[in-house]
């Protein structure tokens, strides 16, 4: 017989085929025979202003009547349309963004900032030289003591000694603050990985944990930052000008006029 097999398992270690498989369908009942349906169709645009909308211009074309799936259709199509305009324009911002310094398949031509620097700091010394230069001839102005003085050797005078007051009164001021800043001492940083204190977000809020207190020192828990793409006018631009449809549109030349 069946159950006189050695090679059967079940039977040996006393288990019914027949009743467990009863007992499963038993348990799995309220799923056998169910029906499963899609969700809900939710409209991406509000049905009332839109469909008024449509029958604005259904009206110059001579339709009187638009029946509802044409508003919901009209509607996920504006959903589907502006999903594509935001990805294409997330893309050429992130490739606005993107930064070739550290590729090993890019090398550096130009440094446009490292030469602005440069003419600013030629700017400054060539202004300093001339700070320098008028300080001189004031200075020999208001040394010179001859009796008949011209209206020119009079106005040299009265600006040299403007400009002593005004160095002493600079002195005076960076003295006043080397002062103040001695008087309060080094500034003390904040402490943030403090025992029972968890930082969230890491925006310098924390909620203190009195149950973990004395437990020791709480590790602050690192959450990870949202990478955000900030999308200007300018890559809606590029975008409008790769695009057939767009490429002519008014809308375009209104941005270029912004």
């Amino acid at each position: 017989r069946d159950d006189d097999d050695i090679n059967d398992v079940a039977s040996m270690a006393g288990v019914n085929l027949n009743e467990e498989s009863a007992r499963i369908m038993a348990t799995n009942s309220d799923l056998v025979g169910t029906q499963i349906q899609s969700c809900k169709d939710e409209p991406f645009l509000a049905a009332i202003p839109l469909h008024k909308r449509i029958l604005e211009t259904a009206k110059k074309l001579g339709i009187t009547d638009v029946p509802a799936e044409v508003v919901a259709f009209i509607s996920h199509a504006t959903q589907n349309r502006l999903r594509t305009v935001i990805e294409k324009v997330t893309v050429i911002t992130q490739h606005r963004m993107e930064s070739y310094k550290d590729d090993e398949w890019y090398e550096q031509a130009t440094d446009v900032r490292s030469q602005l620097k440069f003419f600013e700091q030629l700017e400054r010394l060539e202004k300093q030289r001339k700070d320098e230069q008028e300080r001189e001839i004031l200075l020999k102005a208001a040394k010179s003591r001859s009796r008949q003085e011209d209206p020119e050797q009079a106005r040299l005078k009265q600006k040299a000694k403007e400009m002593q007051q005004q160095e002493l009164a600079q002195m005076r001021q960076r003295d006043a603050n080397l002062t103040a800043l001695a008087a309060i001492g080094p500034r003390k940083k904040r402490k943030l990985d403090t025992p029972g204190l968890l930082t969230i977000g890491g925006e310098g809020g924390g909620v203190c944990g009195g149950s973990q207190a004395g437990l020791g020192t709480a590790s602050p828990r690192q959450y990870p930052r949202q990478k955000i793409t900030r999308v200007n006018l300018r890559d809606f631009i590029f975008y409008m000008e790769q695009e057939r449809e767009m490429s002519h549109s008014l809308l375009l030349y209104r941005a270029l006029l912004k």
